[in-house]
């Protein structure tokens, strides 16, 4: 059988890099390696740690907002000397979900996965999506009583809506069922969690991304060697992500989209005077915001938008329309760090306006360390928060086995 999940051993990111400069911290020099067996070292203080489980079904190589928030959660909380696990579609037998070739649909995963989940013996439980493994991680954790939590990272309904033309009714009471027994069911902003509570969803906390500030910085910038101004869009080529709104728009300069997906053959053919890179990773990714004037985010349907606070990070304002994720990253801004408005034209031509050490400066507003300790605070029970190995938590005498359900 195959190994279960990959444990952090305390080493940094070292292969795998993805698509915004992550290294998936679960495989090193491409040997996937196995995992201490226990309850975890303690941190050098002397303090507990707590053995999290991560169920998910959107892991590497897949390279999306999703993967990167939780692999960069997942190495923060090893940092504060917790064990970690991820149990994602790779250890599984899979086939490629429909329309979508490169996201992989685990098949009857369930008895592996409970086998995988006792070996582990987590203290905690976090199931991070609604696909085949979030939906056998669901069923032994409310079968056996294990608590647990979840998050809402995507707006399947809007996705399946814009493929298939299916109202996204059915499909949003369906989730309504899956976080409906979660002890929490976390969310990326305000406007999202006030959408899900007008549509009967319970126990929404906000959980905040956040971004590499080493990584993601004003220099170096890419020089392109093109016409200015540069207006850029990076991220995934689906159409949910609605990127033929900003390539029809009419704009001075140069358009540079960067990224993968299904649709890049598609559009490449059909805006040839489009300069498309491909995906981009590291260290060329940072330096393709950073070389960009305007960074023009067209999405209606994101429930954040990492790239976003990529883009900010780097110094490179935001095009937008006001619609969820937008409106709560680019809220509260000191200084001008780009532009809203219903005229995604006119947003980025406003945007052009806008003050790059603005936008370095909310971008340092979000970190990485912060969203797994809300994470940390979230999903372990009370008394388990008190003896987490957390530094900006208080030290309690460590518990013997795993958590039981509260």
């Amino acid at each position: 059988m195959a190994m279960i999940g990959r444990l952090l051993t305390g080493k940094r990111r070292r292969a795998g890099e993805g698509g915004d400069g992550w290294r998936n911290p679960w495989m090193a020099d491409g040997v996937r390696h196995g995992r201490t067996r226990g309850s975890g070292a303690c941190p050098a203080d002397g303090r507990p740690s707590r053995r999290i489980l991560i169920v998910t079904d959107a892991w590497t190589p897949q390279m999306n907002g999703v993967v990167r928030t939780i692999g960069a959660v997942a190495d923060e909380l090893q940092e504060m000397g917790h064990a970690v696990d991820v149990i994602g579609p790779d250890l599984f037998r899979s086939v490629p979900c429909p329309t979508y070739p490169d996201i992989a649909l685990s098949l009857l995963p369930e008895r592996c996965l409970t086998r995988m989940i006792e070996a582990f013996r987590p203290d905690a439980l976090h199931i991070a999506t609604e696909g085949p493994l979030g939906l056998a991680a669901r069923r032994w954790a409310t079968r056996t009583g294990f608590r647990f939590t979840t998050a809402f990272h995507t707006r399947f309904p809007e996705y399946i809506r814009a493929r298939t033309g299916i109202p996204v009714g059915p499909a949003y009471a369906w989730m309504r069922w899956f976080h409906g027994t979660a002890e929490a069911t976390m969310v990326a902003t305000g406007s999202l969690r006030g959408d899900l509570a007008a549509r009967g969803f319970r126990n929404i906390v906000p959980w905040s991304p956040g971004v590499d500030h080493d990584l993601f910085s004003p220099e170096p910038r890419e020089d392109w060697g093109l016409p200015r101004p540069v207006f850029v869009h990076i991220g995934r080529m689906a159409v949910e992500k609605n990127i033929r709104s900003f390539l029809d728009l009419d704009l001075p300069g140069s358009k540079v989209v960067v990224g993968g997906g299904p649709q890049l053959a598609r559009l490449r053919r059909d805006y040839p005077g489009v300069l498309f890179t491909g995906p981009l990773y590291g260290e060329a990714l940072a330096r393709a915001y950073a070389g960009s004037d305007v960074f023009v985010f067209p999405s209606l349907t994101d429930t954040f938008g990492l790239v976003i606070l990529e883009s900010l990070a780097c110094g490179t304002p935001v095009a937008a329309f006001p619609v969820t994720g937008p409106k709560d990253v680019m809220a509260d801004a000191e200084g001008k760090i780009g532009a809203m408005n219903a005229d995604l034209r006119l947003a980025a031509m406003e945007a052009l306006t806008g003050d790059r050490a603005a936008c370095r400066a909310h971008a340092e507003r979000y970190s990485w360390r912060a969203c797994a300790e809300t994470f940390l605070s979230v999903m372990l029970p009370p008394a388990a928060r008190e003896a987490s190995a957390d530094v900006s938590l208080p030290a309690a005498p460590a518990s013997g086995g795993p958590q039981a359900a509260v």
